[in-house]
């Protein structure tokens, strides 16, 4: 029989496992970075911007000293490249070989690119980065509109074809945009480029899965990784047969687990240090399992026309106590060095607000920083007394200058 453990316990291990609140790492910065990216095993990006964009924002809430340029230089020193995971993300280099059966499957028309074929443009292409080096997609801009020839939809589109399918890398972005060159003389010198067995991969996925986030369904392990679902429980099964596997039951629920993950909750999880999380934040992005262990029912609005939205454009949520005590939609408006917080929602259940109040300032402090703005300005919270409470406590700590809109 699986062994129990309560909600608050499994919580305490998802958290623990994702590096959430981060602890203080020693050596260097971008080490420190290096480690969240191999742990967690992907960031998504995410092309929003209204905060910090989210593979920075995952990024600097697992490690306190990150700076953007980190994943910059890490890029450069081929030891994160990007591709697909369930959506684009940077991937540690270690993990190489686990990207090639999608490619595979890209480039043998078992799976479909996102974009049609143009053979003749992906030719054309590939030569051009072969013979003159990385370039980006604006390179393929046509001089002489009339001609046709290097229109940059079409050519974006082989570029985007032959990266997912394997032929191209992106070798770093300059303005957030991608700079390509030859898979060959991006990935470094003694990568492993074995191809792995379907197993292998299902293996891959579940301890990737189990590592960075303690418990886990099949379900959870092959989220939008389409027809990988029956492989993937079926070799979680094996695994768990093999002892290379755990369960361990929570309420009316048998998660998965790895060997020793229980010995987590003997370590301490510092329940008082409010995160602000992105929405896009590995803790978070399956809505579903959120729901079931943490009871927190979440929705990015920003895909909802603005009469639809509850809680705002880009609300992020908010970990304290252990838990999603609250969503905070954010702007950053960097040219008056302003961050809005256009509407902060407490979650129903939250009690002790006076403590949440004081920690949710002092992480404010650092997300302002790291947002490049020194000002803050409320336009709505949830309670409306909440304003007043935060008003005393910004007043008392004197850490922001902070402003309320009518």
């Amino acid at each position: 029989m699986p062994e129990s453990i309560s909600i608050h316990e499994a919580r305490k291990l998802v958290l623990l496992s994702q590096r959430l609140p981060s602890a203080a790492s020693k050596g260097k910065a971008k080490d420190a970075t290096l480690a969240a990216i191999e742990h967690l095993g992907y960031i998504q990006i995410d092309t929003i911007s209204v905060i910090e964009r989210a593979h920075h924002h995952t990024l600097w809430n697992r490690n306190p000293r990150y700076q953007p340029s980190q994943l910059d230089q890490l890029v450069e020193e081929r030891q994160v490249f990007e591709y697909w995971s369930h959506a684009a993300s940077y991937l540690p280099m270690r993990d190489y070989r686990f990207t090639l059966r999608k490619k595979q499957a890209l480039a043998s028309g078992l799976e479909e690119h996102w974009f049609d074929r143009n053979a003749a443009m992906e030719k054309r292409v590939l030569k051009r980065i072969h013979d003159e080096g990385p370039l980006m997609a604006k390179d393929f801009e046509s001089k002489d509109r009339s001609s046709g020839e290097w229109k940059a939809k079409p050519a974006k589109q082989a570029l985007e074809n032959l990266l997912m399918q394997g032929d191209l890398m992106s070798c770093r972005r300059v303005n957030f945009h991608k700079v390509y060159d030859l898979t060959d003389r991006v990935i470094p010198e003694g990568t492993d480029t074995s191809l792995p067995s379907p197993e292998d991969q299902a293996r891959y996925l579940a301890n990737r899965f189990l590592r960075a986030n303690g418990v886990g369904l099949p379900a959870e392990v092959s989220y939008l990784l389409k027809g990988k679902g029956t492989l993937v429980k079926n070799t979680m099964q094996e695994m768990l047969s093999a002892g290379e596997l755990m369960q361990i039951r929570v309420g009316k629920e048998n998660y998965y687990s790895l060997p020793g993950t229980l010995e987590l909750l003997n370590a301490r999880l510092a329940r008082r240090k409010a995160r602000i999380l992105s929405p896009f934040d590995n803790l978070v992005i399956q809505r579903k399992r959120m729901q079931a262990l943490f009871d927190f029912d979440y929705l990015i609005e920003c895909y909802l026309p603005a009469a639809k939205r509850r809680y705002g454009y880009f609300a992020l949520p908010v970990l304290w106590d252990g838990r999603l005590a609250a969503r905070m939609d954010c702007k950053a408006d960097r040219k008056n060095a302003c961050l809005h917080i256009h509407h902060l929602a407490l979650e129903p259940w939250l009690g002790n607000r006076e403590s949440f109040y004081r920690d949710l300032v002092s992480e404010l402090s650092s997300f302002l920083a790291f947002n490049r703005c020194s000002r803050l300005c409320i336009h709505k919270t949830s309670p409306l007394e909440a304003i007043t409470a935060l008003l005393e406590v910004i007043k008392t700590d004197n850490l922001i200058e902070v402003s309320f809109a009518d």
